[in-house]
């Protein structure tokens, strides 16, 4: 909502009904009569989430594999638990959200294995998440391939910097870099949650795209911190879309000051 206000505003002002979900930094809302807001800035609710309480629960099977895909397992499986899901089911679930959210991310379509509007064509033709996987199986077979393709390069690259509290891992200017920049630093965040992480992958005007992830014991402040050089998220994921290679080290300053000392807090509601 913060990013996109003035759209939101153009639209109302053309008299179109606009309902409004998301989990992102909200910014200042509107008070219009044909505007609907569902907004949970909680660092554990992601969109699928407010959808998914929305429609009680409808599409439920959805809503997980959003949640999975967002990193946040374990609102993912409180639902999976309501659903009596089997250990296997869980898992497909887990890696379908992270193959969905695998494909998001990109300097431009051509980074990407599918375009958004294509797969989610072919997502929505299919009532549950299984129905998917078993009817585009080749679809989904590679985006799986791909993505262990992009990840294991991803784990091949040690951290430029490195302490108790950060971790700061520079990517090359690959296309299977940024697609893998959101969901490796969720990978990493659960692998060490006490650890804020950061992944900067150089663009090709040579500024910066930087994933941040704060620790997931403590999912605060990636959102305020991004947002000082124009990037935006939430509070325990955000990112920074263009950073400009002369604000490198400040950024890096910024990321040590903002997660020294971290102190586990307790927020997690669903």
């Amino acid at each position: 909502m913060k990013k996109n206000y003035q759209e939101v505003v153009d639209f109302l002002e053309l008299g179109v009904e606009i309902f409004y979900a998301d989990h992102h930094q909200s910014g200042d809302l509107l008070n219009h009569k044909n505007f609907r807001a569902h907004i949970n800035e909680s660092s554990n609710i992601c969109t699928s989430l407010i959808i998914n309480k929305y429609l009680s629960g409808k599409y439920q099977e959805w809503a997980i594999v959003g949640a999975y895909g967002d990193g946040m397992d374990k609102s993912a499986r409180i639902i999976a638990n309501k659903a009596d899901l089997s250990k296997d089911d869980r898992a497909q679930l887990r890696l379908l959200g992270i193959c969905i959210n695998y494909n998001s991310y990109g300097e431009n379509e051509m980074d990407l294995l599918y375009h958004p509007s294509l797969l989610y064509k072919l997502l929505k033709h299919n009532y549950n998440p299984f129905d998917f996987i078993s009817n585009e199986s080749g679809v989904y077979n590679k985006l799986l391939d791909s993505y262990y393709s992009d990840i294991s390069k991803a784990k091949a690259i040690s951290p430029e910097i490195e302490s108790d509290n950060v971790s700061i891992i520079f990517l090359p200017d690959e296309s299977w870099s940024r697609r893998v920049v959101g969901v490796y630093a969720n990978l990493l965040m659960q692998s060490n949650k006490n650890r804020a992480h950061a992944l900067m992958v150089i663009n090709k005007d040579k500024s910066y795209l930087v994933g941040v992830r704060a620790p997931y014991n403590n999912k605060i402040g990636a959102d305020i911190l991004c947002s000082i050089f124009g990037g935006g998220g939430r509070r325990g994921a955000a990112g920074i879309n263009n950073l400009p290679k002369q604000d490198k080290n400040n950024f890096i300053q910024e990321f040590k000051k903002q997660f020294s000392a971290n102190k586990v807090v307790s927020e997690f509601r669903y």
